[in-house]
């Protein structure tokens, strides 16, 4: 059944291997859980509920990609976006969190649209390979940072920039001119939670070295229990965990479009639909190149479908009551693991629904120190593709390294992406009208400049955003 339906061996996998993927994806963004329901309670919304519209949206949504499109990726509440619906609905302030979930539901109706109209399709014929791969390398080193801040092992910490809960809402990391190194044995001694993650990170490493399938899975569970005795990871949560939502609390199909008609709202709306656009496309690209199926013949295709699963998934949260749905980054830990078709998604997704009941509390003992190492590692593996760039055409390496080093110091996989397409538009545009060597000329899209006008715009007129 699994071979009929997901074509296993044409993708050169196995059920085993697929279903272990998919528990690995799960873990690693397990963290979702419990972190939304704690950003979004200063809205006024009850935790219990949050974390119940979280698990079950997650859950749906990631059954859908791996049943209607067969990819391997996960979905779930986005991390950036979530932050920023917290600040326009906090408690007290001009939006209700009912009027947001309104915002939420029509950027979800702006976004299928554009999936229907070809734009976001377009995106991936217009872009060239160069920032492809290179969207691929940002992505590793942004998962990098995130492992590296999760497991309290911050190697450049930015002086203004985010701390460890600041990185968690989704904050962005300032003041890019100057850092300090903050690593030292001390700290290791002084910091459980570093030790914990270096211990994990060397299981990591030697699991994966070896080539145990399962390795980053098996180094998760490892790495959890050595940091019982250590203190890290907090057993006494099986008992006291309930998360159990009060029905009456439930923000299921509480929208509110009362403000319709306001200039706030629909200046929350695209705020959401640029911020969407650029990540998810990001996140969709990075990881399907990873997993080889943009090569394949069916692969535009099934990214188109991917496309539209990703955008109908912003407005199913908000019909559940959560932020906005989208393809989850921690998905390459699976497809590292050899997660290849979307057996690995639905196994993700049943881990979300089973997580309701079932799961909760052992979700909530795995401690941050023991999935960073499986974000460290995935962010080596990704780092290979930065090979395939053109490093000796400055052209083409200048817009991929500004794409590569941006997301993860400016903690944003948008601003790689903008910041990427603009100088590739400005240097080869500028190559192909003035340059004297005509053969040396750089195919430019016009779709291209047409994204990096609307990437302009974005800092122009919501800088404030």
């Amino acid at each position: 059944m699994f071979e009929r339906y997901f074509k296993l061996g044409e993708h050169g996998t196995n059920p085993r291997t697929e279903i272990i993927a998919g528990i690995t994806t799960f873990v690693t963004m397990a963290y979702i859980l419990f972190l939304n329901p704690s950003i979004l309670k200063g809205t006024g919304m009850s935790e219990n509920a949050v974390f119940f519209a979280t698990a079950l949206g997650a859950g749906l949504v990631t059954l859908m990609m791996g049943l209607f499109v067969n990819f391997p990726v996960g979905l779930a509440p986005g991390m950036g976006l979530n932050a920023y619906f917290a600040v326009v609905a906090a408690q007290g302030g001009t939006m209700t969190w009912q009027v947001a979930l309104g915002a939420v539901f029509v950027s979800g109706i702006f976004f299928i649209l554009l999936t229907i109209s070809g734009f976001r399709q377009m995106l991936v014929k217009a872009l060239p390979d160069s920032l492809k791969y290179a969207i691929t390398v940002g992505i590793g080193l942004f998962i990098t940072f995130i492992g590296l801040k999760l497991g309290e092992i911050s190697g450049v910490t930015f002086i203004g920039g985010p701390s460890t809960e600041a990185i968690k809402a989704g904050a962005p990391a300032v003041n890019l001119l100057f850092f300090e190194w903050n690593i030292g044995i001390a700290n290791f001694v002084a910091n459980k939670a570093a030790a914990l993650t270096v211990i994990g990170l060397l299981i990591a490493g030697v699991l994966t070295t070896l080539r145990i399938r399962g390795a980053l899975l098996i180094s998760i569970v490892l790495t959890t229990l050595i940091g019982i005795p250590m203190g890290v990871t907090q057993i006494d949560k099986l008992s006291t965990t309930s998360f159990l939502p009060n029905f009456s609390d439930l923000a299921v199909g509480k929208l509110d479009f009362s403000m319709l008609g306001s200039g706030l709202f629909w200046e929350v709306v695209i705020v959401m639909v640029f911020v969407e656009l650029f990540d998810s496309f990001g996140t969709l690209v990075g990881t399907a190149q990873r997993a080889g199926l943009l090569n394949r013949p069916d692969g535009e295709k099934r990214l188109s479908r991917a496309m539209f699963v990703d955008g109908a998934g912003v407005s199913i949260g908000a019909l559940l009551g959560v932020t906005p749905m989208t393809a989850y980054i921690e998905s390459a830990a699976g497809i590292e693991s050899g997660g290849r078709t979307g057996l690995t998604a639905v196994t993700t997704g049943i881990m979300f629904l089973l997580s309701i009941v079932v799961l909760a509390p052992f979700a909530a003992i795995i401690p941050d120190a023991a999935t960073a190492p499986a974000l460290i590692i995935v962010g080596v593996l990704m780092m290979s593709s930065v090979r395939h760039i053109a490093w000796e055409d400055f052209g083409i390496a200048m817009p991929a390294f500004l794409t590569i080093t941006l997301m993860p110091f400016t903690y944003s996989i948008a601003n790689g992406i903008s910041i990427g397409v603009v100088a590739f538009v400005i240097l080869n545009g500028a190559r192909n009208a003035f340059g004297k060597d005509k053969t040396q000329k750089v195919e430019v899209h016009w779709l291209m400049w047409v994204i990096a006008v609307l990437a302009v715009a974005r800092y122009v007129f919501l800088a404030g955003q």
